[in-house]
């Protein structure tokens, strides 16, 4: 008898413990497809648009995160090294250059390695090689706010294989225009 009392307690206080005071079922519910007319939300009864928002024009955009005309993004290193080869010592003042001269521009320079290696090693390597491109931007005058360095490791590889010739071109700073 004890115990049919405290399981009837218990049973009360689980019930008593899950019920809320929100009522959901009386929650107001407010019905704003009466005026749309056809399958497009923001239609209007001709066709047109009435939501107010401004279309985006993808190719004047795409134009304007291409950075500067004719210049290379992509800086190669040498096998388990995040020196900059003296090569690419233009490419980069060039990007400096359009960086300097257009300060409300942002780049990501992305740091990858070739698959050889473990991925703790692939992303710090990878990391490093970023870090490099972003030290000479600013050692060029390029404002740290215009810059981020991130690293991708070995996980997007540009060329597939395990020759040395896809090593070779997966071990690279990619620099990206962002908007």
């Amino acid at each position: 008898m004890f115990k049919q009392i405290t399981l009837a307690f218990a049973i009360t206080a689980v019930l008593a413990g899950c019920s809320s005071p929100v009522k959901l079922d009386e929650a107001p519910v407010e019905d704003r497809s009466a005026g749309a007319i056809g399958t497009n939300p923001g239609a209007g009864a001709n066709g047109t648009s009435q939501s107010g928002v401004a279309p985006v024009d993808l190719g004047a955009s795409a134009a304007d995160a291409a950075g500067p005309v004719g210049v290379a993004r992509i800086v190669y290193f040498d096998y388990d090294s995040y020196i900059i080869k003296p090569e690419f010592q233009s490419l980069i003042e060039s990007h400096a250059r359009f960086l300097r001269a257009n300060q409300a521009r942002k780049v990501v320079i992305e740091g990858h390695t070739d698959a050889r290696g473990g991925s703790e090693y692939n992303l710090a390597l990878g990391q490093k090689r970023s870090e490099a491109v972003r030290r000479a931007f600013g050692l060029l005058g390029v404002g740290d706010s215009q810059v981020e360095a991130v690293s991708f490791g070995k996980e997007k590889p540009a060329v597939p294989g395990n020759t040395e010739d896809a090593f070779a071109q997966n071990r690279r700073a990619e620099i990206s225009y962002r908007q």
